[in-house]
């Protein structure tokens, strides 16, 4: 059975984000329908459309990782009710040059944490809004909030309450059927 390869975005910079142990979580749960990749954002430069030609290094390692993957998981904080400036960064660069888009075909879905119940629903919510501008890149439905609490999830990817494990571990298995669907690759 063919695996699908995962670019897993991480919408935080922050050697202790809370939503990197998320997305560690999410890749180990996905270990026998995805093989997970890591797609770095923290070095991209600021968009700027003065220096789309050429890209920088880092701009074009991105880029390419991002057209290697056949499906992206996006894993997002909240910052200030909205998505993070470094993944909205990542975005941008995503979809330039003109007409040189990194996107398209891309199956896609949303989930993060946050220590409140609120936080990352607005996030995600913003974040659903700027990938549903970007043309041809199905996102996956559905709704996934995870409260953080301490210990719940440590720095190896294992999840310690059991109800949460295994709703991360159903959302895993769903995404990877919508990507399969999209990509032509079985679950």
């Amino acid at each position: 059975m063919a695996k699908h390869k995962l670019g897993i975005i991480v919408g935080s910079n922050r050697r202790e984000s809370i939503n990197l142990k998320l997305a560690k979580a999410m890749a180990k749960l996905g270990d026998g329908a995805f093989t997970p990749v890591f797609i770095r954002i923290d070095d991209l430069p600021m968009y700027n459309q003065d220096n789309e030609t050429p890209v920088p290094a880092p701009v074009a390692r991105f880029k390419g990782e991002v057209e290697a993957a056949d499906a992206v998981l996006f894993v997002t904080p909240e910052h200030n009710r909205s998505i993070p400036a470094v993944l909205k960064n990542a975005i941008d660069w995503g979809t330039r040059p003109w007409g040189k888009s990194s996107w398209p075909g891309k199956p896609a879905a949303v989930i993060g944490t946050s220590p409140g119940g609120v936080g990352t629903a607005i996030a995600q919510q913003h974040l659903r809004a700027v990938l549903g501008g970007l043309p041809d890149m199905p996102l996956m439905g559905g709704e996934a909030y995870i409260q953080d609490k301490p210990d719940l999830i440590d720095n190896d990817g294992n999840v310690s309450d059991e109800s949460v494990r295994g709703f991360l571990k159903a959302y895993v298995d769903k995404f990877a059927v919508f990507a399969g669907k999209l990509t032509n690759k079985p679950a």
